[in-house]
């Protein structure tokens, strides 16, 4: 399939796309840190007209890198797949402490975006799952250089934590869309031939339900 390059035909089909979590479109943007998924997701949202973003550096913490699944699924997923406003606090990392709870309407497309946005106990509610095609090296090189030396201790765990999470719960091989950065800006491909392995074929038995 032919790479697509306009961000608003990308956003007119997840648009179009089935609700996933009650009246809710559930698109999450995973990669490696530092891949470029929060300026994409933003860029996305504005072509969506303004869709929210739901950003999980902001629902992990220090002590709870990838274990955050409960705290998303109480606060935010079991809300919209009720059709009600999520209601969620989000973490203060340099306070090292949650901050004042902010809300999320249950709009028609709800981005989510992060390390880990893709995993299996979070991709039955998702309708559609997009991967940043940047190398791992890459990926945390870039990131290194943005946060600076003093962050390098963390990067070091980071490193570790998100190895030890990909090798137990990949998000790639279950991609709907993969998405490539280049110096003009994106290109990305959809469908079955988009990853080599079967899109979202992992269930759990406690999920929440599909609208």
């Amino acid at each position: 399939m032919e790479p697509h390059r306009s961000l608003e035909s990308l956003a007119r089909e997840l648009a179009a796309a089935p609700p996933s979590l009650g009246p809710v479109r559930l698109v999450a943007v995973d990669g490696h840190a530092g891949s470029g998924k929060s300026t994409f997701a933003g860029l996305l949202a504005a072509a969506l007209g303004g869709a929210p973003v739901l950003h999980l550096d902001d629902v992990a913490t220090h002590e709870e890198l990838f274990a955050w699944q409960d705290r998303l699924r109480a606060q935010v997923l079991e809300p919209l797949a009720a059709g009600r406003a999520a209601r969620w606090t989000p973490y203060d990392w340099v306070a090292r402490e949650f901050g004042p709870p902010r809300v999320l309407e249950p709009a028609p497309v709800v981005l989510v975006e992060g390390v880990g946005a893709g995993r299996r106990a979070l991709r039955p509610c998702l309708a559609r799952l997009l991967w940043m095609e940047t190398p791992r090296a890459a990926s945390w090189g870039r990131g290194r250089l943005r946060d600076g030396g003093e962050l390098s201790a963390f990067w070091d765990g980071w490193e570790r934590a998100e190895r030890a999470h990909f090798s137990h719960d990949p998000s790639r091989p279950y991609a709907d869309t993969l998405v490539h950065q280049s110096g003009t800006g994106y290109e990305w491909t959809s469908g079955a031939g988009a990853t080599a392995g079967t899109t979202g074929s992992l269930t759990e038995g406690d999920d929440l339900p599909r609208a």
